[in-house]
């Protein structure tokens, strides 16, 4: 009972959870507006970084997603509020599309290399020139790691195997802001009166997701949808609360067992 009571927000991935590019999982909007009816507290927690905040709503609202801005917080927010913090002039490896998320960051002669998704530009003149900054002392700002992600033509390389091979190359180490890091997942509840232990995340990784979040105290469900692969569930200590099918199925799994 005491669980049943403790339940106070849920914390919900977006790409391969709610959607995939621009097909939705479905049913994702309709059990979305079933668990609204509920008193938690919902907020989306992504480490997309293909484009800004505005872009991203956006594609949710075409989507017949009903979510607003201050519902979302992303790994881009997290990136521009270090960069911000430590007064850095970043090398943005970034598509052109997330840019508008960094706008007003000065960039010119950069001191700091910051690294999302960006297809475009993870060519070797870009990661060479990143390469070079980060010898010279540079910090290396990693939005997130992940290892690949779910498109519509399958699976593809995430940020994660670039900023490897640039940990790899300069002997250093990045920092990572996104999801699975504790600092992403706390700063999420951060004005919802809501301890870790009181939330629960819902998303298709099952390491970024699930294991970051229950390893900074939260509960996790993991779906079977975006880039989930079979067996996934068993990568992670400890298992994840449950593993359900999609997005409407983790949502009767709270509403039948957490509510």
């Amino acid at each position: 009972m005491a669980m049943r009571q403790a339940l106070k927000a849920v914390l919900i991935d977006l790409s391969g959870t709610l959607h995939i590019e621009d097909t939705v999982v479905s049913g994702a909007p309709e059990a979305l507006n079933r668990l609204r009816e509920t008193p938690v507290v919902v907020r989306f927690v992504t480490n997309t970084t293909k484009e800004c905040k505005r872009s991203l709503l956006d594609r949710l609202h075409w989507l017949n997603f009903s979510i607003q801005e201050q519902e979302i917080f992303t790994s881009l927010t997290a990136a521009r509020s270090l960069v911000e913090q430590r007064k850095l002039r970043p090398l943005l490896l970034l598509e052109d599309s997330a840019l508008e998320d960094f706008a007003g960051i000065e960039t010119s002669d950069p001191n700091a290399v910051v690294v999302g998704l960006a297809p475009d530009h993870f060519n070797y003149q870009m990661l060479n020139e990143a390469f070079r900054l980060i010898l010279d002392g540079a910090p290396l700002i990693a939005v997130h790691k992940a290892r690949y992600y779910k498109r519509k033509d399958g699976l593809a390389l995430g940020p994660g195997p670039f900023v490897t091979g640039l940990e790899y190359a300069t002997d250093t180490h990045a920092t990572i802001v996104g999801k699975p890091e504790k600092t992403f997942f706390h700063e999420a509840l951060q004005d919802l009166n809501c301890k870790p232990e009181e939330a629960i995340m819902i998303g298709d990784d099952a390491r970024d997701d699930v294991g970051g979040a229950q390893n900074s105290g939260l509960r996790g469900i993991l779906v079977k949808t975006g880039k989930y692969r079979a067996g996934d569930e068993n990568k992670i200590s400890p298992l994840p609360l449950a593993t359900c099918a999609d997005f409407p199925q983790a949502v009767d799994y709270i509403l039948e067992h957490l509510i």
